[in-house]
């Protein structure tokens, strides 16, 4: 009973937990592991992905730009979020002009939406990136990859 309370001292002590005890918050996992990457950044990989294995059969697609966009614009700028008849499109091509290579376009959302696992996805964008490179081509798609529409 004879021990005396100490004071508290004057330095302040290191901060371990927030103030609701729930601990510091922090990134859940280091930046180079999967775990860290967005879904946009998934899916430009699985674009990628495509891409690469379709250049090895054809070069030339070096010289293409390949772009992922969250969703596709609407026709003559309406507002109302409606497409040509055809419904929402999951790709589209822009042919070369004026010093600006070709390119095609991936839409990141639609092709999402239809899909269900990392799989399904990766299988479905490269179904798209094979039909919009036959496109701009100007051949079939089995032409451009012969296991299109295997899976």
């Amino acid at each position: 009973m004879d021990d005396p309370v100490q004071p508290p001292s004057a330095e302040p002590r290191p901060r371990r937990r927030d103030r609701h005890g729930r601990g510091m918050r922090g990134p859940v996992a280091p930046p180079q592991v999967p775990l860290s990457a967005s879904r946009a950044e998934a899916f430009t990989d699985l674009v990628q992905d495509s891409v690469e294995r379709l250049e090895r059969r054809w070069p030339q697609l070096s010289d293409i730009d390949f772009l992922v966009l969250e969703v596709p614009p609407t026709v003559g700028g309406a507002s109302d979020g409606e497409w040509s008849g055809e419904g929402v499109p999951l790709g589209g091509t822009v042919t070369a002009s004026e010093g600006r290579p070709a390119r095609v376009v991936v839409y990141r959302r639609p092709v999402e939406i239809r899909t269900k696992g990392r799989d399904e996805r990766a299988a479905l964008v490269h179904e798209v990136v094979v039909e919009q490179v036959a496109e701009l081509l100007g051949l079939s798609p089995e032409s451009v990859d012969p296991r299109y529409g295997e899976d």
